[in-house]
């Protein structure tokens, strides 16, 4: 075969191959307008505050964020602070609670965001402030909440005597309808289904040990070959529509580490949630999303659609993996989400300032 031949055929494989990739992605109709922002961040007005501070004891910085939260404590004048320990069994929904029963005025969280979705878990609706110190891999709460997660001294600093303001919470109920296992978790970030989940089961611990949040990366390339999902798909009240993906994400806000703004426009407290529906055919589809995250050009893309919805339900005939804030919490053939507004007050800088 000449070589000119060779090579043409080679293009139009490429392009028909790009094609398919397009083809057979199918784009919901529906589309949620964001209400109102919930509120700007306000002073606290406290004289005294009984501070708790629940940490995992596991990682760096834990020690240095208990002992400056003891010493400015004291400087203050403020009663001695209650320190508790997670555990690898609770991440700290105990702890939380027990903070909710000493009357705490102020509820820190020193660790990734596994031990955060725990603690404000259980705050929600108290309007007891969540204080944020940023100690795990991703510390995508923190990011989100602009808060400095290589200065723990300033997060402490922000978390005892900065603003405060409310941010909206995910609540997602799963069905397993092979094992009839329910389970309902809240979440502060972002939770998903499909690959995305899988990535999440997959990451090698030690590696995330040495290398950080680029251990997901890792795990993702592994993980990029693959067969789409069908499922059922229900924003709202619009019915339901039948999608082919790799993963779907519900996200409460929408910036990465690196920087990256994975869900453009993404606010932490406007009461609806930005749902990704991602559904890449080969290579081609995969490469041309990465660009448009990374690059953040406009161009629309069937392989990567947003969405906005108050609430929305998947199903699918058999069960997929899902995953709350970067923790793998099961597989489910049913997935239920929605949003509760203001469900969480945390405490953040100054609004164009510090604390």
């Amino acid at each position: 075969m000449p070589t000119e031949l060779l090579v043409a055929l080679i293009v139009v494989i490429i392009v028909l191959a790009s094609g398919a990739s397009w083809l057979g992605v199918r784009k919901l109709a529906q589309k949620h307008t964001r209400s109102a922002v919930a509120d700007s961040p306000h002073k606290i007005n406290l004289a005294k505050q009984q501070v708790v501070f629940i940490y995992n004891p596991t990682k760096n910085g834990s020690d240095a964020a208990k002992t400056l939260i003891s010493r400015s404590v004291s400087m203050a004048g403020w009663p001695e602070p209650l320190l508790m320990e997670t555990t690898a069994e609770d991440p700290g929904f105990s702890m939380a609670a027990a903070a909710l029963e000493a009357k705490a005025d102020v509820v820190i969280v020193g660790g990734g965001d596994g031990t955060v979705r725990a603690v404000g878990q259980t705050l929600r609706h108290t309007e007891i402030p969540l204080g944020i110190i940023p100690l795990g891999t991703g510390n995508l709460l923190a990011r989100n909440l602009s808060l400095d997660v290589t200065d723990i001294a300033g997060c402490v600093q922000i978390a005892l005597f900065g603003h405060q303001r409310h941010i909206d919470a995910g609540l997602m109920e799963l069905e397993d309808g092979i094992t009839g296992a329910i389970s309902k978790h809240s979440f502060m970030v972002i939770a998903g289904l499909g690959m995305d989940a899988d990535v999440m089961n997959d990451t090698n611990s030690k590696l995330k040990e040495h290398v950080g949040w680029l251990a997901y990366s890792e795990a993702g390339l592994r993980h990029l070959a693959g067969r789409r999902k069908k499922i059922s798909i229900t924003l709202d009240d619009e019915p339901a529509q039948q999608r082919k993906v790799r993963s779907v994400l519900f996200a409460n806000c929408g910036l990465l580490p690196g920087g990256i703004d994975f869900v453009p426009g993404a606010l932490i407290d406007d009461g609806v949630l930005d749902v990704v529906v991602i559904s890449p055919r080969s290579a081609f589809g995969w490469l041309a999303m990465a660009g448009k995250v990374v690059f953040q050009h406009k161009n629309h893309l069937p392989v990567i659609n947003f969405y906005r919805s108050r609430n929305l339900t998947i199903r699918t005939v058999l069960p997929v993996e899902t995953q709350i804030d970067g923790d793998p919490s099961g597989p489910a053939t049913a997935v239920k989400v929605s949003v509760e507004p203001k469900a969480v007050l945390v405490r953040v800088a100054a609004p164009n300032g510090p604390a």
